[in-house]
């Protein structure tokens, strides 16, 4: 990810437009929009958990793992979006529930293979769905145009912010 550009002695931007109380309005709007986004997703993680006794991150991984058995510690983070060293946290949580197995197999004893256990494929049988996360799924339902647009917008906002965690990025939105 490339280094966002530092604002700390650049004057307010001046909002798009003079539209004056219309732009105050359209700000309004937008903040609530994201506390409901992020609401929600809290609420969806807590569900998760309380149902399950795992992180929604943690049911993503797993379901990932379930539909490609051996999949690579690499290959999970690369589909869930996280950082290797994330993964491998979350994973170390799996395994000592008992749901999620490591094992090395072939010529190169470096490479960890991971299958579900049967309690985490019993734990998936009863899992709500999608557990590729609700925030994923919704993405993936937008029209191409909103996607583009959304992305734009929330690198402009990203880039406006003063103090952007830039390693958030590879990290589950819920802590695990």
């Amino acid at each position: 990810m490339a280094s966002l550009p530092s604002r700390a002695h650049s004057p307010p931007a001046e909002p798009h437009g003079s539209g004056g109380r219309a732009e105050e309005m359209r700000v309004q709007a937008v903040i609530q929009r994201l506390r409901v986004l992020f609401r929600s997703l809290q609420g969806h993680s807590r569900r998760i958990q309380e149902d399950c006794g795992v992180s929604a991150a943690q049911l993503w991984a797993l379901w990932e793992v379930q539909l490609e058995p051996g999949l690579s510690v690499g290959d999970l983070s690369q589909r869930l979006s996280i950082h290797v060293s994330t993964a491998s946290n979350m994973l170390d949580k799996l395994e000592r529930k008992g749901l999620l197995e490591r094992r090395r197999a072939g010529r190169d004893q470096r490479v960890v293979r991971l299958f579900t256990t049967p309690a985490g494929q019993g734990l998936l049988d009863n899992a709500p769905a999608p557990a590729q996360g609700e925030l994923n799924r919704a993405l993936q339902a937008l029209p191409a145009e909103s996607l583009a647009a959304l992305e734009a917008g929330l690198g402009d906002l990203l880039e406006i912010m003063e103090t952007p965690d830039e390693k958030a990025a590879l990290k589950p939105i819920a802590d695990d």
